[in-house]
């Protein structure tokens, strides 16, 4: 017998495919069905789009059988106003029977209304189908309402003696502790997150360009820590290619933004993670990667400001290296990628 669950795993799979696109709005996915048969599927369009629900329906081709039909989503229809009307007035339109739905939306203009529009329509309503998956799939859109800040994944590779970088080396480019596969495992996770972060030491050590070079997908803006301004703006995160953010201290001259270039200043001396949350919240980003070094990454460990945490872990060792950051939380998963090995953790 196939159950609500079989129809929500669905909408969780194709709902994937806005993730990286469908931001600031959540990615959700939606599945309409007919005498148990899938009739009409949709995600979430790039931001300014159709939502899930408008996509779904518009694929239904005989729109007479939606007045006998079922809705699944994997987020509670919206029922206000932003660039597209609210999809709860849509189902209610189409006059469809019931909306199974994953979870409920926590942002303030929705929050309830959806279901309540649609209940007040004489609508059947079902929620808290696969609710945990759905909150997992939509933690970028949950983290920005309900914490006021990005989604954080903390990100580095480690050698099997617990290194991330040597003490010295002999030009500015990269040490590779991961191998290609690991390298473009990164890339693929820069393409689904808004935005990426690296302090003063690894721009100045590595000049870095943070791209998708190895994966296909729009680059992630580059947030930069530079306290003090000195890195040159010869450098990869001054080619204008990507919208890119340097955050310095507030004692510094003032900088004019130019092309995709733009200056912030936090205070130095205090809360610096914190502030970085704010200054990121206010451009409006959703997710963000940490590649930095290890004093940028436990900054941001001490003051519990993540929630993921990918761990590359190479064959190689270092004799002399910079010890890796300093870790207390669960692994939630583990594989292998050829001779590397990731680990996921995750703070609860």
């Amino acid at each position: 017998m196939i159950t609500h669950e079989f129809y929500i795993k669905r909408c969780l799979q194709i709902a994937k495919n806005g993730i990286g696109t469908a931001r600031p709005n959540p990615s959700v996915g939606a599945v309409i069905v007919y005498q148990n048969k899938i009739i009409g599927e949709g995600f979430t369009s790039s931001y300014g789009g159709n939502h899930a629900e408008v996509n779904a329906i518009n694929s239904v081709k005989n729109k007479t059988l939606l007045k006998e039909a079922t809705i699944y989503v994997t987020l509670e229809p919206c029922a206000h106003f932003g660039k597209t009307p609210p999809c709860a007035d849509l189902i209610v339109k189409h006059q469809l029977k019931k909306v199974v739905i994953g979870c409920i939306d926590t942002n303030s203009l929705v929050a309830g209304k959806g279901i309540e529009r649609l209940q007040n329509a004489g609508i059947n309503v079902i929620v808290g189908i696969l609710e945990n998956e759905c909150k997992i799939h939509h933690k970028r859109f949950f983290t920005v309402q309900d914490k006021k800040r990005p989604f954080i994944i903390l990100k580095w590779a480690e050698t099997q003696n617990g290194c991330v970088a040597p003490l010295q080396k002999n030009k500015q480019s990269p040490v590779w502790i991961s191998n290609r596969y690991s390298q473009q495992r990164v890339h693929k996770l820069r393409a689904k997150e808004q935005a990426i972060l690296v302090g003063t030491k690894t721009v100045l050590a590595d000049n870095p360009s943070l791209t998708v070079r190895s994966w296909s997908g729009h680059n992630p803006i580059r947030i930069v820590l530079d306290a003090n301004l000195r890195i040159s703006d010869s450098l990869h995160l001054f080619d204008g290619n990507v919208k890119t953010i340097f955050i310095i201290d507030k004692r510094q001259k003032q900088q004019k933004s130019r092309h995709n270039l733009v200056f912030e200043t936090i205070d130095f001396t205090k809360n610096i993670a914190q502030q970085i949350c704010k200054i990121l919240q206010k451009n409006a980003i959703q997710s963000l990667i940490i590649e930095g070094g290890t004093q940028t990454l436990q900054t941001f460990i001490d003051a519990n400001l993540w929630d993921e945490a990918h761990v590359f872990i190479g064959e190689t060792n270092f004799k002399n290296g910079i010890k890796a950051p300093v870790l207390s939380a669960k692994i939630t998963s583990e594989e292998k990628i050829k001779n590397d090995q990731l680990k996921i953790y995750t703070n609860d």
